[in-house]
C-alpha cells in the first residue's frame, strides 16, 4: 500500500451499513469536517428537476464552460447527498472546466432500485432538454461518478442507448461497483480492505436491490451487449474488491468496439483519494478532471 495512505488506515473506521440512518449521519459528520472548497471561480446554484418525484440537483458552473457532466455521488446507494458531495463536485468543476450537475438521488433501502437510476436519468433528460438555458452544448454531456455513483452512470449509458435517449458524449467511472455477484478474484479475496470491504459491499447490494433480481441496469456487468456505448474512462484502486469487475468491464467494452482509457492506481484502496494530502490522491483527482476536460473538448 502507498505509505502516505497506509498512515491513515487506523483512522478510517468503516461505516455500519446495516444501520443506514446511522451510516448517513456518521458520513455527513465526516464530510462536514472536510475544509470547504474554494468556489470563488464557480457559480453554484441549487435547482429542482421536475420528475416523479422531483429531483434536487446542485449546478456548478465554471466561467466559459460549455460541456457538462451529470455527476453521481458514491455511498453504496445507501448514503451521501448533495452536501457531502459538495467538495468533490466543486473540485471536478474547477479542475475540468465542465458544468457539474450533482444529483441528489433517492437512497436505498427506503428507495431501492430503480429509484436512483430513474432520478439520474430524469436529470440527464432535463439537462439535454434545457441545454440552452443551462448554457451547455447538448452534444457535450457526460455522465460520471464515484463507486455506486459510477454504477448509476454506467447504467444511464446503457439505458440511454437502449431507449434512444439523450446523446452521451462520455462516461467517467471511478471505482464503480458494477457486479452484485462478487465472483471476481478481488471480490473474493479483499475481505478486510480499508473503508469498503467485501461484506460492506454485499450489504450495500442487498439494500440497493431490495427484493428485485439484478438486471443490467442495476448491475451493468450483467449486460450481455456493451456495443454502442459512449467512450469511457475507468479508474480502479489496487486494493479494492471492485477492481477486477471494473477491469473486466473495460476489457469487454473494448471488445465491443468502445474506446476506453483504463487507469489502475497502485497502492490505493476504495475511496482513498479522499486523503488529499497523499501525492497519489492528488494525481488521481487531477487525472479524473483531465479525462473529463479532454472528452468534452470541442
Amino acid at each position: 500500500m502507498d505509505p502516505e495512505l497506509e498512515a491513515f488506515v487506523p483512522l478510517l473506521a468503516p461505516l455500519d451499513l446495516s444501520d443506514p440512518v446511522s451510516a448517513r449521519k456518521d458520513f455527513a459528520e465526516r464530510a462536514a469536517a472536510v475544509p470547504a472548497p474554494d468556489t470563488s471561480d464557480l457559480e453554484v446554484e441549487d435547482r429542482t428537476v421536475s420528475a416523479d418525484p422531483d429531483v434536487p440537483v446542485r449546478v456548478y458552473r465554471p466561467h466559459r464552460a460549455q460541456g457538462a457532466v451529470i455527476w453521481l455521488h458514491g455511498g453504496g446507494g445507501v448514503f451521501g447527498d448533495l452536501d457531502t458531495e459538495h467538495p468533490w463536485a466543486a473540485r471536478i468543476a474547477g479542475l475540468s472546466g465542465a458544468v457539474v450537475i450533482s444529483v441528489g438521488y433517492r437512497l436505498a433501502p427506503e428507495h431501492p432500485f430503480p429509484a436512483a437510476l430513474d432520478d439520474a436519468y430524469a436529470v440527464l433528460d432535463w439537462a439535454a432538454g434545457n441545454a440552452d438555458a443551462l448554457g451547455i452544448d447538448p452534444a457535450r454531456i457526460a455522465v460520471g461518478g464515484h463507486s455506486a455513483g459510477a454504477n448509476i452512470a454506467a447504467a444511464i449509458a446503457l439505458r440511454a442507448r437502449d431507449e434512444q435517449g439523450p446523446a452521451i458524449r462520455f462516461q467517467l467511472l471511478n471505482q464503480p461497483g458494477l457486479d452484485d455477484r462478487q465472483e471476481t478474484w478481488s471480490a473474493r479475496n479483499f475481505t478486510d480492505t480499508p473503508w469498503f470491504n467485501r461484506d460492506q459491499i454485499a450489504v450495500a447490494w442487498r439494500h440497493y436491490l431490495g427484493s428485485r433480481t439484478a438486471t443490467p441496469y442495476a448491475a451493468p456487468a450483467r449486460a450481455a451487449d456493451l456495443s454502442g456505448l459512449p467512450p469511457a474512462y475507468i479508474a480502479t484502486a489496487e486494493f479494492d474488491p471492485n477492481r477486477d469487475e471494473d477491469i473486466d468491464y473495460a476489457r469487454r467494452l473494448l471488445q465491443a468496439g468502445v474506446s476506453v482509457e483504463l487507469h489502475q492506481w497502485p497502492g490505493t484502496f476504495h475511496g482513498s483519494q479522499a486523503i488529499l494530502s497523499a501525492e497519489v490522491s492528488q494525481r488521481q483527482n487531477a487525472e479524473l478532471a483531465a479525462a473529463l476536460r479532454r472528452a468534452l473538448a470541442a
